[in-house]
């Protein structure tokens, strides 16, 4: 359950005057309309309703946020009518190689269905203050800190070891992380020197993460330049698992090391809930969020 959702929930709780008759209005279970006004008392760090078996009733800072609310979910509410066209600008960030690879042709066909649409596209490899670069909506690939920011859940990625079956022809296969030392790696600090990878401990619970430092072979700026020397037996590659899925299974690359890689990393898309593109924003989320989550669900898959 994501937090828009859970949004709706309690709206639709206060305009029906209780839970249940906002989980037959919504086709939803009660018991997921009061996990819904959980998750937005956790959130908020606060009580939203006070409930009895025959009425519930809003706190002082319930009826703070529900007007809060009811602003986000008006504002990223899709046109309800066929006859309503989409118009407006829209600016869309995302990691450089998910940006090309996933999103850029989820937006294409996005635009070539609204017309009246146009948008930016910006392919960076940092987290960028959304409001100060007029971003309306932010694909990350990380763990969230708390923000008024609103996210929606897309799946996971693993960061993976990998090289060419060429190269560890040539130089040997690393059995646990403090062989990298040894081995020509690919890095991606462009100020030379030693590169540092987080790797587990060990290959078995409990199991902590270490600062693995590894050989450079060479340095490069960008993750895309990394995969080509990598797939080229040049050395080592340290890639999410989304950006070489295929590789792996056409066995162009082998993954190595599986049993000391750190935990999945959360891929979410953001926005901002005061953002005024709202309608165009919430209908490429509604297209792309089922594209991705299978994509992803996929991909993970292949690495479980």
């Amino acid at each position: 359950m994501d937090r828009l959702d859970a949004m709706a929930m309690l709206v639709a709780a206060v305009d029906e005057g209780s839970l249940a008759k906002a989980a037959r209005k919504l086709g939803r279970s009660a018991a997921s309309i009061t996990r819904g006004v959980a998750l937005l008392e956790a959130r908020t760090g606060e009580r939203l309703l006070h409930r009895t078996t025959r009425s519930l009733k809003l706190t002082e800072a319930g009826a703070e946020q529900v007007a809060i609310y009811r602003r986000v979910l008006d504002q990223l509410a899709p046109p309800d009518r066929a006859s309503d066209v989409l118009r407006g600008r829209l600016t869309v960030t995302a990691p450089e190689l998910f940006g090309q690879r996933k999103v850029m042709p989820i937006l294409a066909a996005f635009l070539t269905d609204h017309p009246e649409v146009t948008a930016r596209l910006l392919m960076l490899n940092r987290v960028i203050d959304m409001v100060e670069e007029g971003v309306d909506l932010a694909l990350r690939i990380a763990r969230l800190q708390d923000s008024v920011l609103t996210a929606i859940r897309l799946g996971t990625v693993r960061r993976l070891v990998c090289a060419s079956p060429g190269y560890l022809a040539r130089a040997g296969t690393p059995q646990e992380p403090g062989d990298l030392a040894g081995h020509a790696c690919v890095n991606l600090q462009v100020g030379g020197g030693h590169e540092a990878w987080q790797l587990r401990t060990r290959p078995t619970a409990p199991s902590r993460l270490r600062t693995v430092v590894v050989g450079s072979h060479i340095s490069v700026n960008n993750q895309a330049t990394a995969l080509d020397l990598a797939l080229r037996g040049n050395g080592i590659c340290h890639p999410l698992s989304y950006q070489v899925a295929d590789d792996i299974r056409e066995g162009r690359l082998v993954r190595l090391l599986a049993a000391y890689e750190p935990d999945p990393v959360p891929v979410h898309f953001v926005f901002h809930p005061s953002q005024r593109q709202g309608g165009i924003v919430r209908t490429l989320v509604e297209r792309a969020t089922p594209i991705l989550r299978a994509d992803l669900a996929a991909i993970e898959r292949t690495f479980a």
